[in-house]
């Protein structure tokens, strides 16, 4: 039986020791430090051969100083050996061009909405983000833009049945972050919140996230995709 296209868990994914890819929402990301854009463009060229002889293709983005690369089995909507396979390609390349690894600060952000009205406000978002509607969501298939998901307003009864349920707030907030970070990123992002004047409202879901909030009350969540 082929196993090529078997969804791996978060923690089969972490196991398989991948030292230059973290784990963001559902993806293998990695951070090239090209150190300028003719090595980048090489590192391209390299990547997009082994792409081709795996025919699992990436998502890369070249500025001058650097390469990222994102990759997920989109058929299965997650990660997979094809996934794990191709990193490891990738890292060998990089390593043969000399260009060295940064995993610090990988990050993807998701805007929440507190609403019950979400599949009729989806095709709204999308139009307005330029994307599409994929599985209730408004999803920008460009990247350019975050996904945005819906959530029903926390009801007192339910309140963390919903894995990105927030505690019970002094004011109506409708909107809020879900950032992604790697699991080994989560704290010290968390301690940069707590530095810059955020307070710590709840880790009772920790380490899957942390809900953290402004000097003004509006709440975010710091995610990781660990327990899930």
């Amino acid at each position: 039986m082929d196993d090529s296209r078997t969804r791996w868990s978060a923690a089969e994914v972490h196991e398989a020791g991948l030292a230059d890819w973290r784990q963001v929402l559902g993806r293998l990301k990695a951070r090239f430090r090209t150190g300028d854009f003719a090595t980048g463009l090489a590192l391209v060229n390299r990547i997009g051969a082994a792409a081709e002889v795996a025919d699992h293709h990436p998502d890369i983005v070249l500025t001058y100083p650097e390469v990222v690369v994102t990759l997920v089995s989109h058929d299965v909507g997650g990660l997979t050996r094809r996934d794990v396979e191709l990193a490891r390609e990738i890292s060998r390349a990089a390593a043969d061009l000399g260009v060295g690894v940064d995993v610090a600060g990988l990050t993807q952000v998701e805007l929440g909405l507190d609403t019950s009205a979400g599949a009729e406000l989806a095709p709204f978002y999308a139009a307005l983000l330029g994307g599409k509607v994929d599985d209730g969501e408004a999803v920008d298939p460009s990247g350019q833009t975050p996904t945005v998901w819906w959530q029903d307003p926390d009801d007192p009864d339910d309140a963390g049945d919903d894995e990105h349920a927030l505690p019970p707030q002094p004011f109506e907030q409708r909107w809020h972050l879900d950032v992604w970070v790697p699991h080994d990123e989560a704290e010290a992002r968390l301690q940069a919140v707590l530095d810059a004047g955020g307070r710590l409202v709840s880790d009772s879901a920790a380490p899957a996230y942390w809900v953290v909030e402004d000097s003004d009350g509006n709440r975010s969540c710091i995610c990781t995709p660990e327990g899930r």
